[in-house]
């Protein structure tokens, strides 16, 4: 297993980190590898990707309108409106 500079990590996350949580973070990274090395060396020849774990059907509702905007209501707030468009100073030359 490679060695962790746990020092180099923390300047560079921009963490200020104790020598207890520099330990416990070493502790918390080596058993993360661990376990990715373990996964890696399982066999996975002949195994096909899963687009989701669960063999099952997604429930779709319809697609129906609910509610329907009042363009007028809204836009009566607005300083200055113009065939259903708010207008707005230009702030880009």
């Amino acid at each position: 297993m490679a060695d962790i500079d746990i020092a180099h990590l923390s300047r560079l996350a921009q963490l200020a980190l104790n020598e207890g949580e520099q330990r416990q973070v070493y502790a918390d990274l080596e058993r993360i590898i661990a376990m990715v090395d373990q996964m890696q060396a399982i066999d996975t020849d002949g195994v096909l990707p899963l687009a989701h774990p669960l063999d099952a059907e997604q429930r779709l509702r319809t697609d129906q309108v609910t509610e329907t905007v009042d363009r007028e209501l809204y836009q009566a707030g607005a300083p200055v409106t113009q065939d259903g468009f708010y207008l707005v100073p230009r702030v880009v030359e």
